[in-house]
């Protein structure tokens, strides 16, 4: 009688365990975006940009790829600049033959721009 109370209870414990576990780091990320202009970014750049390019912070996966840190932070790439230079970003060299729909480059645009740091030294 013990076992057949007691398999109910083992099921309902493990099942509660498996959706209490602690977050991964991309699931963190995720919970972190929100619906504004610079969160709508995020999740594009989650999405569309993290397998080449750190979107947030760290080193880029691909060594080639500059982190979006690096690329705000360009002196050359000014606010006014930005938007028009992610319409064009991937039209050079051919392995990065992508583009970014209009709908998603003012947001993309406001999360690179919330990356901006003045006190930015570039690595070496």
């Amino acid at each position: 009688m013990r076992a057949v109370i007691l398999l109910p209870v083992i099921f309902i414990m493990t099942a509660c365990s498996t959706f209490s576990s602690a977050p991964t780091h991309k699931q963190k990320s995720l919970a972190a975006v929100d619906s504004s202009p610079a969160g709508r970014g995020l999740a594009f750049a989650l999405a569309h940009c993290a397998s080449c390019h750190a979107v947030a912070s760290g080193s880029s996966p691909n060594v080639n790829a500059p982190t979006f840190v690096d690329v705000i932070n360009d002196p050359d790439l000014t606010d006014q600049t930005l938007t028009p230079w992610l319409r064009n970003s991937h039209n050079f060299p051919e392995i990065m033959n992508f583009e970014i729909a209009a709908e998603n480059i003012e947001d993309l645009a406001a999360h690179m721009l919330t990356l901006k740091d003045p006190k930015y030294k570039p690595r070496i």
